[in-house]
């Protein structure tokens, strides 16, 4: 078996992930949703509201990159930005309805993906996988 094809693999299965996302997305007649608003919109599910800082940071994406996502979610309407009372400066951003919509296809697509990855992996297997791809991420500079 050869060596060095890490990083092609890994570039191969987000693509492909990335596809089997957009068409389930589809085929629930979600239109405009990609995948790198589906970290912020995970990050949301889980939280009630989070500011556009802790949203990067939790992403591991730049402010401005989030800022791009959170105006394109606003737009679509699955999100709202709040301004907070106590400091001008801070932005909450929080799920609207429609957003909290999208939870259980968002879920269903998370399972399809999951089944996909970790399908014959033992526990221990699927542990070390992940641990492995966590050093390798850990390895690269962090994102300002």
């Amino acid at each position: 078996m050869s060596t060095g094809n890490a990083i092609a693999l890994i570039s191969r299965i987000r693509e492909k992930a990335n596809r089997l996302i957009v068409s389930e997305l589809e085929d629930h007649g979600i239109r405009g949703i990609v995948p790198s608003h589906g970290d912020i919109l995970n990050v949301l599910f889980r939280e009630e509201r989070c500011t556009m800082n802790e949203l990067a940071r939790k992403i591991h994406r730049t402010k401005p990159n989030v800022t791009v996502l959170i105006e394109k979610l606003v737009e679509y309407g699955y999100v709202q930005k709040d301004r907070s009372a106590e400091d001008n400066r801070v932005t909450y951003i929080t799920l609207t309805d429609r957003g909290e919509s999208l939870r259980p296809v968002f879920l269903s697509i998370s399972a399809k993906l999951n089944k996909i990855v970790y399908g014959r992996l033992s526990p221990e297997e699927a542990e070390s996988l992940e641990t492995m791809l966590r050093e390798i991420s850990n390895r690269f500079p962090a994102e300002e």
